[in-house]
């Protein structure tokens, strides 16, 4: 039996499929991220054009009754005018802005031209690490006042333990907050979406909130690992079942 008739026995044809399997697997997963990043794309052009579009009024953010006509307002700027029911403010623990925890501080507006509410994420403000439960100070104007900002989803919820803060009415500092059940609590109609407000620092809040952003370029970051593995993989299969099976041995001189 000849070398090269040896070298291609079942071991070499169970290392070729194992080969080709994991080339087939890893450019998959590559064309798939890559698939994401477009569909990425896609909606980043779509949040990109709504924060062009001319700032909408209150009336806008009470109008959808569908979850695809809400979302589609998403992001956009928008401009009202109300008074600050400022003793149904929240403050949102354990979150940060600057890399520095703190909380996000809600309260509701009511409209001046249709007396709706809507909650506005106002901005964030630090924590007192000395007295846990000392609000910070937040200056909140008593009357008509003009609220720029965009469009937003109900803040994100954070883990908390069952019976936590979120479940206590009584209490300001919450982990989380629903808007159903806020409303039921304070007797308000708020509005299904809330408002980001935006602008530099005041009232004693920061609002530097972060950049609109779909992670585009993470998966183009995935995309690329995938296919440098695929291409590893090949190389790998070259090089030892290839180059050392069949080439190196004829290079070298015999017994």
């Amino acid at each position: 039996m000849t070398h090269t008739q040896r070298a291609l026995g079942p071991l070499f044809w169970l290392i070729l499929l194992a080969a080709l399997a994991g080339m087939l697997a890893t450019a998959s997963l590559g064309r798939w991220q890559l698939s994401r990043a477009a569909e990425k794309e896609a909606l980043q052009a779509r949040i990109d054009e709504r924060t062009r579009q001319p700032a909408i009024g209150g009336q806008a953010l009470l109008a959808p009754a569908s979850a695809e006509a809400q979302q589609a307002l998403v992001h956009r700027a928008v401009a009202l005018q109300g008074r600050w029911l400022a003793q149904h403010t929240v403050y949102l623990d354990n979150r940060q802005m600057q890399g520095r925890p703190g909380f996000f501080v809600i309260t509701p507006l009511q409209l001046v031209d249709s007396g709706a509410v809507v909650l506005v994420q106002r901005g964030w403000a630090p924590r007192n690490f000395q007295d846990r439960m000392q609000l910070p100070p937040v200056q909140t104007d008593a009357g008509v006042v003009q609220v720029a900002g965009r469009v937003a989803l109900p803040p994100s919820r954070l883990y908390e333990f069952e019976g936590g803060d979120s479940a206590k009415g009584s209490s300001r500092i919450r982990q989380n907050l629903d808007l159903a059940a806020f409303g039921a609590e304070t007797g308000l109609a708020l509005a299904p979406l809330t408002v980001l407000q935006t602008g530099v620092a005041a009232e004693g809040l920061l609002r530097d909130w972060p950049v609109i952003g779909a992670g585009v370029d993470k998966h183009y970051g995935y995309a690329f690992q995938w296919f440098g593995l695929c291409g590893l993989i090949a190389l790998l299969y070259v090089w030892f079942q290839i180059v050392r099976r069949f080439l190196r041995p004829r290079r070298q001189p015999g017994a």
